[in-house]
């Protein structure tokens, strides 16, 4: 499961329309366990981006239930999707919303992406708004990221333990 953390980071670039120093903050998105590793994550990635300094000024819990990459895309596009669902307990059916990321070019491109990513999904759903959202970029969380090097005085449990 992901958590996602939305991440704002302030920085001079240069402005693609009059060519001068603009300072700047633009969100980002980073999957990570907690604001701490989120705050790192994003250091590292902008560190080879951005030349200069920069401030990451705010970290917020970001909402996301799915994130639906694709390699042609431009813009990410925020999706609020809803669907009934019964409650296991009570045997009341109540409606849940989830917001969901998805890339594409345009609204309809989103939208298609959004329908074909959710075309498995049994029950009815309703796609309620999709909007573009500010969003620079998007760091996913990678396995080879766990890869850390052990330090000489400590045993890789490897050795005591059989890993699948």
């Amino acid at each position: 499961m992901h958590n996602w953390f939305e991440c704002k980071a302030r920085y001079t670039k240069i402005d693609d329309k009059s060519g001068k120093d603009k300072e700047v903050t633009e969100p980002y998105l980073v999957d990570a366990l907690s604001f701490t590793e989120a705050e790192t994550r994003l250091t590292k990635e902008l560190e080879q981006m951005v030349s200069g300094e920069f401030v990451i000024t705010n970290i917020n819990k970001a909402k996301y239930t799915d994130v639906f990459f694709y390699e042609a895309g431009q813009f990410w596009y925020k999706c609020k999707v809803s669907y009934v669902d019964v409650d296991e307990k009570s045997g009341k059916e109540k409606k849940v919303s989830n917001m969901m990321l998805v890339m594409a070019d345009t609204v309809k491109e989103a939208y298609e992406r959004i329908e074909e990513s959710l075309s498995e999904m049994i029950i009815p759903y309703d796609i309620l708004s999709i909007v573009q959202s500010p969003l620079v970029d998007l760091f996913p969380y990678f396995k080879e990221e766990e890869k850390t090097e052990i330090p000489a005085n400590l045993i890789p449990m490897s050795e005591f333990v059989e890993v699948d």
